[in-house]
């Protein structure tokens, strides 16, 4: 059986639309949803969402994350900011994957204004059913945490 992960998810006025789909795409996998927001079309400070997602994550209160704005570059910007976070954009299924596999990445962001619903939810589903695979990557993932300890 498929690992069942508490997935946070969060956007801007953007991507408010898409989150709703992929809010219930998510709920469709099995796997519980926390919606950080926006809960409307309204203008927000789509760093605020990005940072609440990943200090969820961070702080052990979520295992993934889906962050969306408007192009997925300014949600991936900021959830980096927090300590213990490796987000990456995916526009496409076999990056979203790759970003498990290789460099454990716990968010996914991607862009409203990028992409399709559909496409969108293939590839929170390869997120979400890809882990880690450590191998000769694990070295790499082991040297941006070192960093990140030593220089942030």
């Amino acid at each position: 059986m498929a690992q069942k992960w508490r997935v946070a998810l969060g956007c801007d006025e953007a991507a408010y639309e898409m989150k709703q789909v992929m809010i219930e795409h998510v709920r469709s996998l099995g796997h519980e949803v926390e919606d950080f927001g926006t809960h409307d079309a309204q203008p927000v400070l789509y760093p605020d969402v990005a940072f609440e997602v990943a200090q969820a994550i961070a702080g052990g209160r979520c295992d993934r994350g889906v962050l969306m704005c408007g192009t997925g570059i300014g949600v991936a910007i900021s959830a980096n900011k927090v300590a213990g976070i490796r987000a990456a954009q995916a526009h496409d299924t076999y990056s979203a994957e790759r970003a498990r596999k290789s460099n454990d990445a716990q968010i996914v962001t991607m862009g409203a204004r990028v992409i399709g619903i559909e496409l969108a939810k293939s590839i929170v589903s390869a997120f979400l059913a890809s882990d880690f695979s450590g191998g000769g990557s694990q070295v790499k993932v082991d040297r941006i945490a070192a960093y990140e300890r030593d220089h942030c």
